[in-house]
């Protein structure tokens, strides 16, 4: 049986096969959407007694507490194991390193005339995290939310975290809020969660835009509650394109190939190759590699549906294929891949070479891992500093100012049909 397929790439075959990938991410499921939609009521309207009974409902049990004590989120990060904690500081060190350049500046703009313009730059308010549970329990997504919006200035994090199933929270989890600087932790998941994060209860806090991952209840929740909260963005399955010649090791492509297509059985896992060659030792790797995974039928069926090997004639083609498809994560395994950078503009993260595989990025390099898929990544940008930051900009204009301006001012607004802005220019300069 065929582990992943072959496409030429002749202008029609692939874009055939594109097609079929982008289905993943069609119209949210009607029933998923009705479900979704009483839960954001319910909390609407009884707070935190509707997001208990949810939990209650879906998770098998209320948890000891509601909102974690602060002692037992000290007491996680005393008892954490010394090398898991070294790492998440390491880590956190690069993040904070790279996000650090990202701020934006407020700035001041006095002109000879007496006019004064400018902008102000400050974080928002309070932020809410969702982190998933269980087994899909990710501490290094609280590192990639919490670090760029403590940088941005933002005041408060409120986290919300599904218990466990013995009612009690995710150690590792607790972990990362605590070095992270997160501060209070609420044990509730689920659509229930957004909603109680996007319209406040009388515990958990009524925040300003809520980031982190989640099932489709909460990926559908944080859709119909945009407006009434800011979000990062519509999350849709993972994906990863590698674009290869023959100068690439196949024990490398299929390794990184892999390592998106365990995340998810919609995930999307693709090669575009100039290299017929590499391909074929490729799909020889990926059936060795397999053997020994644990994931290993989740990644069967990601190849096999939404994986390929695309061969194509020049590298050239390949970056046309790439920013086509605009996709999440893309690794250059070209002979020079720096030479490249210049011809990949939609792509949430860019992996260069053989030594930059897509896990530096998701855990340690430093740049977000929180990205645009589904190819969103040609209007959408990684999730940063300036995520976290709202701007407003300030006017000041003398009296000789204004009256320079005035004319042109009353002119467009009475092409509008605006008289009353037109007035409010005029009547400063009556009888003068």
């Amino acid at each position: 049986m065929e582990i992943i397929r072959k496409i030429i790439a002749d202008g029609t075959a692939e874009e055939e096969f594109f097609k079929q990938v982008e289905k993943r991410s069609g119209e949210t499921d009607k029933k998923v959407t009705a479900v979704v939609s009483e839960i954001i009521e319910n909390v609407k309207e009884n707070g935190d007694s509707a997001v208990k009974a949810y939990t209650e409902k879906f998770d098998g049990k209320l948890p000891q507490y509601y909102e974690v004590p602060r002692d037992v989120i000290n007491d996680a990060l005393t008892e954490a194991d010394q090398q898991f904690v070294e790492a998440l500081l390491n880590s956190i060190e690069n993040i904070r390193d790279f996000h650090e350049r990202q701020k934006s500046q407020s700035f001041v703009n006095p002109k000879a005339n007496g006019v004064v313009l400018g902008q102000r730059v400050r974080g928002l308010e309070r932020v809410g995290l969702y982190v998933p549970g269980g087994t899909a329990a990710y501490p290094s997504s609280v590192l990639m939310n919490a670090v760029p919006a403590k940088i941005a200035g933002v005041k408060e994090i409120i986290m919300v975290t599904p218990p466990l199933k013995d009612g009690t929270p995710n150690k590792d989890i607790l972990v990362a809020a605590a070095l992270c600087g997160v501060d209070r932790v609420f044990l509730s998941g689920g659509a229930q969660a957004i909603a109680a994060l996007a319209y406040g209860t009388e515990e958990i806090p009524k925040v300003d835009k809520i980031v982190g991952p989640g099932n489709i209840f909460v990926a559908t929740a944080k859709k119909l509650l945009y407006g009434t909260v800011d979000i990062d963005m519509i999350a849709g399955p993972s994906e990863i394109l590698i674009v290869a010649d023959d100068s690439a090791d196949p024990k490398y492509v299929a390794a990184d190939l892999m390592s998106q297509a365990e995340h998810d059985r919609l995930a999307s896992a693709i090669l575009v190759t100039t290299s017929e060659k590499l391909a074929d030792e490729t799909v020889a790797e990926l059936e060795r590699q397999m053997a020994d995974l644990e994931r290993r039928e989740i990644i069967e069926e990601s190849l096999k549906n939404y994986g390929a090997m695309i061969i194509c004639g020049s590298r050239e083609r390949a970056c046309e294929i790439a920013n086509r498809l605009a996709p999440e994560h893309l690794e250059v395994l070209f002979e020079n891949p720096m030479e490249y950078i210049g011809a990949l503009d939609n792509v949430g993260s860019l992996f260069l070479g053989a030594y930059a595989p897509e896990p530096l990025g998701d855990y340690y390099a430093g740049p977000n891992h929180v990205l645009p898929t589904s190819g969103t990544a040609r209007f959408f940008s990684p999730l940063g500093v300036n995520s976290f930051e709202k701007r407003s900009s300030f006017i000041y204009y003398t009296e000789d100012a204004l009256r320079e301006a005035k004319d042109d001012i009353i002119l467009v607004a009475e092409k509008e049909g605006l008289t009353a802005h037109a007035n409010a220019i005029k009547v400063r300069f009556e009888n003068k």
